[in-house]
């Protein structure tokens, strides 16, 4: 039997960044999700109430890949109370014409991270405006930084505003956001008059109300949701979907059963059949996402598992080049 090569949270945090390669990765993986031939399954997903926890496991073959991962992602939000971390879990990468395990990816949800935040630069890429002023987040945790981040790789914004409801933690993402980019950014108490300043808004909570009302939308806007991750959260007031020129899924069928699709459908406000391309079709070529310079756009992520496999796939490329990890012989 082969060696499993190990590779740590350490290991993967000093060989995989959120750049441009990592973007293009996912991208990828959009793609490849457009050809129809990807085998990906529903999401398994567990709640556990009794530890306001909630576990999701996510996988997907893509053809052309060599290997194809499986990931377990654990969320226990009282973890911060025991001094843990909320959210960790771990992926495994197993040969796609074998079967057998080849690595064993301990990231803590480091590289659900990292892909998380390059699909929202796919979005922006393929629907923001072409120039963007000002980026606007709601929500002030990791992924709120980390989707900026993502976002001006590929939009170069030179104002960031950030809204949470805790206003000390707002101003400390946007005083990160700031060092980090090299731009101007602030904290806005008022979340309407971020989107009013904002061409691109991204939304990262873990909300089951909305933090964006469709009455704050203007012409021009793009906004990735990407907070709706289980049933019953919901950061898109629905009524948004009857200002929409276009409402841009990172898969449909996930976004019937959990995203903003399913609030809008459970509203009347969509029909509980309707089409739509999905970000995938958009980056093949295949649909058509912005259309003018004043459309509105919405992308609705939830996440994928062929996202999950493009990024460990990317991972354990970077790792056999650099001699990283460690082999363990069965």
């Amino acid at each position: 039997m082969p060696d499993i090569k190990i590779l740590t949270e350490a290991d993967l945090r000093s060989l995989v960044k959120l750049d441009i390669a990592a973007v293009d990765v996912v991208e990828s993986a959009f793609r490849a999700l457009a050809s129809g031939e990807v085998v990906m399954p529903p999401i398994l997903s567990m709640e556990i109430p009794s530890a306001n926890g909630e576990v999701d496991v996510k996988t997907a073959y893509i053809p052309g890949f060599d290997g194809f991962a499986i990931k377990v992602s654990p969320g226990f939000f009282d973890n911060p109370k025991l001094g843990l971390p909320s959210l960790n879990g771990l992926m495994i990468l197993f040969s796609a014409s074998t079967g057998l395990v080849e690595a064993l990816l301990l990231d803590n949800g480091y590289l659900t991270d990292v892909r998380t935040a390059a699909a929202g630069a796919v979005a922006a890429r393929h629907l923001a405006p072409e120039t963007v002023h000002t980026a606007g987040v709601i929500g002030c945790g990791v992924q709120a930084r980390l989707q900026i981040e993502a976002a001006r790789l590929v939009r170069p914004f030179e104002r960031v505003l950030v809204w949470g409801r805790d206003p000390e933690r707002a101003a400390a993402c946007a005083a990160d956001l700031g060092k980090t980019l090299g731009v101007e950014a602030r904290a806005e108490a008022d979340p309407a008059r971020l989107v009013a300043e904002s061409q691109l808004v991204v939304t990262t909570t873990p909300s089951r109300e909305p933090v964006l009302m469709a009455d704050w939308l203007h012409p021009g806007l793009h906004v990735t949701a990407m907070g709706s991750d289980q049933p019953g959260k919901a950061e898109i007031d629905p009524a948004a979907f009857g200002r929409l020129a276009a409402y841009v899924p990172d898969r449909l069928s996930q976004c019937r059963i959990q995203g903003e699709l399913r609030v809008a459908v459970a509203a009347g406000l969509v029909e509980e059949d309707r089409e739509f391309a999905e970000l995938g079709d958009i980056v093949a070529g295949t649909a058509r996402g912005r259309t003018g310079a004043g459309d509105i756009t919405l992308a609705d992520l939830t996440g994928t598992g062929a996202q999950d496999t493009a990024i460990a796939s990317h991972a354990v490329a970077l790792a056999a080049r650099a001699g990283a990890g460690t082999a363990f012989g069965s």
